[in-house]
């Protein structure tokens, strides 16, 4: 009896002496997992790069008549021609690009080299009275006609814009650009005249076939605008498509002929617009990806 007393003593002792010694082990901490880390693109930074596409510009020129050609002489002057000026482009351009949230602002400069040129045609027609002593009857009037042959090319041009633009997921911008432009203009002029073909007494003089020629060269400053869209392509790497309409303003060269009966000068006041549609690669400094949680 007193064995099984004791027996009993030493279990209850056990399950009274289990909680506490429980208490006493060492507590396990629970584990967590560490969170993933996305990576995002980051516009921010210098970059250069190249570029090349095509340009469809436009010479309008009209043509203004200068000193008399002669006392009773009628002058008329078929006073505008438009012409296309179109070719391929290639340049380099640099810039500077900061991110803040979705929008990316930044500033950007290219030179191109260009193979735009066009080509048009001015006329200029004299109407020459025919003079004789009385009582004769003056013989009807000499008409002739010059031809101003007018070409232009645009060799190269530069602009210096801001850049505007959104980014509709990380990898992708679409902006909007504008500023200013400046590039050279170079004419050739050519002035033709045919004979008139008929004899008259004087003071008429008949006009002889003759030419004159002349080439000018102009550096001007004008505007662009336009708007692109820019893709990353890793490793610092991004390509872009971007259209940008270009005004050079308005210039006037003063051309000189020294033709008979057409002496004198003229005035050829024209204006140059281009539109241009280009491809460009660029490569951004620095890292081009940070973490984002």
């Amino acid at each position: 009896m007193k064995k099984l007393n004791l027996g009993g003593i030493v279990f209850a002792a056990a399950l009274l002496a289990g909680p506490a010694l429980a208490a006493d082990l060492p507590v396990q901490s629970p584990v967590y997992k560490a969170p993933v880390i996305a990576p995002v693109y980051n516009w921010t930074g210098f970059y250069v790069g190249v570029n090349g596409g095509g340009s469809w510009g436009r010479s309008s020129t009209d043509l203004v008549l200068g000193e008399p050609r002669r006392s009773g002489v009628v002058e008329t002057a078929i006073g505008s021609t438009s012409q296309a000026m179109n070719g391929g482009l290639g340049g380099f351009q640099a810039g500077y690009n900061f991110e803040t949230g979705a929008y990316v602002l930044g500033l950007e400069s290219d030179i191109q080299i260009t193979s735009q040129k066009g080509d048009g045609q001015l006329a200029d027609t004299l109407t020459i009275p025919q003079v004789c002593l009385a009582p004769c009857t003056p013989p009807p009037p000499l008409v002739t006609t010059g031809m101003l042959d007018y070409a232009q090319r645009l060799p190269w041009f530069g602009t210096f814009r801001g850049r505007v633009g959104v980014t509709p997921s990380d990898r992708w911008l679409v902006y909007a650009t504008g500023g200013l432009a400046f590039g050279e203009i170079k004419t050739d002029a050519n002035f033709t005249v045919p004979p008139t073909g008929g004899a008259c007494l004087a003071p008429c003089t008949p006009t002889p076939p003759g030419s004159a020629a002349g080439s000018f060269s102009q550096t001007k400053v004008g505007w662009v605008v336009g708007a692109g869209v820019e893709a990353a392509l890793g490793g610092g790497w991004t390509g872009k498509l971007e259209y940008l309409y270009m005004d050079l303003g308005g210039f006037d060269n003063v051309f000189a002929s020294t033709v008979p009966n057409f002496s004198g000068t003229f005035l050829a006041s024209s204006r140059v617009t281009d539109n241009i549609v280009r491809v460009g690669l660029n490569y951004r400094f620095g890292s081009a990806v940070v973490a984002k949680y």
